[in-house]
């Protein structure tokens, strides 16, 4: 793999997977890494292996709101810690999307007037 596109790969691990502020950092053209996703295979495995590492940060970010994340604030001359209570909307979105087996799903039902079928009416001439 030629310098270059080594380089891309290393801005783009930087920018977790953001082609954009990759190619801006190496003021190259998003396209010029689009061409090479065409037609370099390793180099594609390579992109798709960051973009799986980024997936796995973001991962590691919401389970840390599902628990309560704890973050380092100064207070007065000391540095506290403070856990978070749980986020119920990164819960909320866990299960939405993870636990649809479980029947952790929104359906909406589409009935017609009084909750009787749908009719869909077609006319004769437009």
């Amino acid at each position: 793999m030629d310098s270059d596109k080594k380089a891309f790969l290393k801005a783009l691990t930087k920018s977790l997977g953001r082609v954009s502020e990759a190619a801006e950092l190496l003021n190259m053209s998003r396209q010029t890494h689009y061409n090479w996703m065409k037609l370099d295979e390793e180099y594609r495995e390579a992109v798709e292996s960051i973009s799986d590492k980024a997936l796995d940060h973001v991962e590691s970010k919401l389970f840390q709101l599902i628990d309560g994340a704890t973050r380092e604030v100064v207070a007065g001359d000391e540095i506290v810690t403070i856990k978070d209570s749980p986020n119920p909307t990164a819960c909320i979105f866990y299960l939405k999307t993870k636990g649809k087996k479980r029947g952790y799903v929104e359906r909406q039902e589409l009935t017609g007037e009084d909750g009787k079928p749908i009719v869909i009416g077609i006319p004769d001439k437009i």
